[in-house]
C-alpha cells in the first residue's frame, strides 16, 4: 500500500469553485496511482506522508501546523490566482507559506514570473487537464456566447453587460451567464439585466454537466477576469474546441499563449464588443481563434497532468 496524502482546499465540500475542482481532480489521479487520498478544508491533524495545499493565504495555518508537527515531511503548495495577483502584496502569510513549502505548483506558465527568485528553484507548472466524454456533438445555437464563473469582483462579471449595448444592431449575439452571485447586490443587478437586456440571460449556478453542455453549444466563451491563476473553464473550452475571448491578464496568457488574437484590455467593454462582433462577422478572424485553441489541446490532456503529478509526488515520498 502506498502512502497517504491529504489535500487541503478552502473551497467547501459540494462547491463548484475552481480550487475544489482542482483538489478533486488531483485526488482522482493520485488514487489511480495507488495513494490513499483525503480532501479537507483544513489539515485534519492525521498522520499523512504529504500535505498538498491549495491557496497560500487561506491554507496558511494548515501548512504551519503540519510543518510544526512533521518538519521533515513535504508540503506541496498549489498557488491560486488570488495568491499571486492580489494576496502576495498584501499578506505576508503568502510568502511564508511559499517558504515553508517543498514544492510550488502554478497552473499556467506566466505565473512563474511572480515567484520570488529565491523560491523559483522549487516551482513548476502543471497544466490543468480536462477529459470530456460528450455523448454526441451538440448543435451550436445562433451565435451563443457563454460566460461561466461565479459573480464576484475578481471576475469583472458585468463587463459583458456593459459591452452588449455597444454591439451593432444587426448582431445576433446572445449571452448566457452561468454562476452563483456571491453577493445580494450582484444577484439583484444580474436579475435586472435579465429584464432590461434582450441579449443577456443570467441562469445562475448550474451543475458542472449542464455548464459543459451550454459551453458546447456556444460559438464563443468570454472570460473577463481581473485576475486568474489559470481558470479551469478556459481549459474546458480548449478541450471542447470553443474559441475564447479573454481579458489580457497573465493568467489567461499563460493558458492561451502570447500570440492568441482574442485578448481585450481588462474592463474595456468597447474592446470586448468589437472582438465579439469581429468573431461573429469575420470568418477569417473566427478561424484564427479556432486554430489557436486547437493547438493548445495537447497541453490539457489528462495523461500529461497525471504524469506530472506522479513525477512530483514520487520524487517527494
Amino acid at each position: 500500500m502506498k502512502s497517504s496524502i491529504e489535500i487541503v482546499t478552502p473551497a467547501p465540500l459540494g462547491s463548484l469553485h475552481g480550487n475544489r475542482m482542482t483538489a478533486l481532480r488531483w485526488q482522482g489521479f493520485l488514487e489511480k496511482l495507488g495513494y490513499l487520498v483525503e480532501v479537507t478544508e483544513s489539515w485534519s491533524g492525521d498522520d499523512t506522508a504529504v500535505l498538498i495545499a491549495l491557496h497560500a493565504y487561506r491554507s496558511h495555518q494548515s501548512i504551519v501546523r503540519f510543518k510544526e508537527t512533521y518538519p521533515n515531511r513535504p508540503v506541496v503548495l498549489i498557488l491560486t490566482g488570488t495568491d499571486l495577483y492580489r494576496d502576495m502584496e498584501n499578506h505576508r502569510e503568502v510568502i511564508q507559506s511559499m517558504q515553508l513549502a517543498d514544492r510550488l505548483i502554478v497552473l499556467q506558465s506566466s505565473a512563474l514570473d511572480l515567484i520570488p527568485p529565491s523560491l523559483l528553484d522549487k516551482a513548476q507548472v502543471i497544466y490543468q487537464s480536462v477529459e470530456i466524454n460528450a455523448p454526441s456533438p451538440t448543435p451550436k445555437e445562433d451565435f451563443l456566447v457563454s460566460i461561466i464563473g461565479h459573480l464576484r469582483d475578481e471576475k469583472d462579471p458585468f463587463c459583458i453587460v456593459r459591452s452588449l449595448p455597444l454591439l451593432p444592431s444587426d448582431s445576433k449575439i446572445q449571452v448566457r451567464h452561468l454562476g452563483q452571485a456571491m453577493s445580494a447586490p450582484m444577484a439583484e443587478f444580474a436579475k435586472q439585466c435579465n429584464t432590461t437586456l434582450d441579449r443577456y440571460q443570467w441562469i445562475g449556478e448550474v451543475s458542472h454537466l449542464n455548464a459543459l453542455q451550454i459551453l458546447s453549444q456556444s460559438r464563443l466563451m468570454v472570460i473577463s477576469s481581473r485576475m486568474e491563476g489559470g481558470a479551469h473553464v478556459v481549459s474546458e473550452a480548449i478541450a471542447l474546441g470553443i474559441p475564447v475571448i479573454a481579458s489580457d491578464i497573465p493568467g489567461n496568457r499563460g493558458l492561451l499563449g502570447d500570440d492568441y488574437p482574442g485578448y481585450f484590455p481588462v474592463g474595456d467593454a468597447k474592446a470586448l464588443a468589437d472582438l465579439l462582433y469581429r468573431a461573429e462577422t469575420m470568418p477569417t478572424f473566427y478561424a484564427s481563434l479556432q486554430q489557436q485553441i486547437d493547438l493548445r489541446k495537447e497541453w490539457i490532456h489528462p495523461a500529461r497532468e497525471k504524469q506530472s503529478i506522479q513525477e512530483l509526488v514520487s520524487g517527494l515520498v
